[in-house]
């Protein structure tokens, strides 16, 4: 799913590249409950507010990884994010409820292009 428009915007740019592995067993449950999704959904609303911020992709296999990267037009908008409190707050749930394990890596996108079909064009 993208949320927004870096696939336009030409190179360099900035992506931080999530991936987790979910906790399974005692606390969880399927529906949700245990807050994820609600911090989830809030942490993808407050990241398209932050200045800088350019798009966001995401995928999750039904065992429970996920992978998801946000684009930004700089280091300094990547700062600003990492520094919001509400996504501090995240990160520490995250940490000691919600994740096995995670990976973060931050990565300049040099290049870029689309296939035609992604375009709308034949």
């Amino acid at each position: 799913m993208m949320t927004s428009a870096s696939d336009q915007r030409s190179p360099p740019y900035y992506a931080v590249i999530f991936s987790s592995q979910r906790k399974t067993g005692t606390g969880l449950s399927s529906d949700g409950d245990d807050g994820y999704d609600a911090a989830a959904a809030r942490m993808a609303e407050l990241s398209r507010q932050t200045p800088g911020f350019l798009g966001m992709e995401h995928a999750r296999s039904e065992d429970g990884f996920a992978i998801t990267v946000c684009y930004w037009d700089s280091p300094s908008a990547i700062a600003e994010w990492k520094a919001n409190a509400e996504h501090q707050d995240a990160q520490a749930r995250g940490k000691t409820n919600w994740y096995e394990y995670y990976n973060v890596r931050i990565a300049t996108v040099t290049r870029a292009y689309t296939s035609p079909a992604d375009k709308g064009e034949s």
